[in-house]
Order: C-alpha cells, then structure tokens, then sequence
C-alpha cells in the first residue's frame, strides 16, 4: 500500500495526463490512495482558455471509471503549487520531466519539515504521431488532439 499525490490542469485531459494518473493509480495499489490536486481557477487564470473546474473533475472522474481503478482516489482543488504534498503523508509523487522541479521544491520543503522525502517518479512525455510532446497547449491551438494525432 502506498500513499501517492499527482497535481495538475488536466485541461483537457489527454494521453499524458491518463499515463500519469495510471501510473500513480498502479503505484498505490488496491489498498493505496490517490491524490489527484486538480487546478483551482484562481491558479489557471494565467494560463489561458481552460476548461471550468467542474467539468475537468467529471473528466478525471470519467477516466477513472473508464479504467476502473481500484485505488482510493481523492480529487481536490490545488491552490498552490505544492498542495497537500508537504504535510500529507504520502510514499510517492508522480510527474512528468517537466514538472519534476516542482516535486524537487516539495521534498526540499518537507525535509525543512523533518517529513520523510517522497519517491519522485517521473513518466516519460508522451508524443504526438508527430513525434513532439502532447500538451494542452498543442491541442488548444489544434495541431493534435487528446490522442496525439495531427490535425494539420
């Protein structure tokens, strides 16, 4: 059993985020939790056009369904970069390269905290048919879809 944490925007949730949320989902087991901090609106507001929080959680809950997990999966607002992480007991954080600094900075602040250190583990960026990373960003501006496929 392990206690495992993931954060994002999931907006929209595509290939990269479902690999991310598998592999914390396997880490944790059927006797594990999950926590999945969704983006806040007040956190997204820079970043562009995203999806309402509401809807972003159904579509985590959709896949989640989807895939039948049996892991404990808790979803909750992020309002800050770290959420939880810090003084939550959790084993292990799960992120993608581009995020692990992030997941760096949490155990740099739990160490502060004399909290054990979590497990960093870091996925591998998905690419597009086109053999560039699939990210929001992309499939915002329609040159793939959730799926990586090419649009243009």
């Amino acid at each position: 059993m392990m206690n495992v944490c993931i954060g994002g925007t999931f907006s929209p949730l595509h290939k990269g985020h479902k690999l991310l949320i598998k592999t914390a989902c396997e880490l944790a087991g059927t006797n594990g939790k999950v926590f999945i901090g969704l983006t806040s609106v007040e956190m997204v507001t820079q970043k562009g056009p995203i999806e309402p929080y509401a809807k972003r959680k159904h579509a985590l809950e959709q896949f989640l369904k989807e895939e039948h997990v049996q892991a404990d999966v808790e979803i909750q607002p992020l309002h800050d970069l770290y959420g939880p992480a810090i003084e939550r007991e959790y084993q292990a954080i799960v992120v993608s390269p581009e995020t692990k600094k992030v997941a760096e900075d949490i155990n740099r602040k739990r160490k502060e905290q004399q909290k054990k250190p979590l497990r960093i583990v870091v996925i591998p960026l998905v690419l597009a048919e086109d053999h560039h990373p699939i990210c929001s960003t992309r499939i915002r501006r329609h040159e793939i879809d959730e799926n990586g496929t090419v649009l243009r």
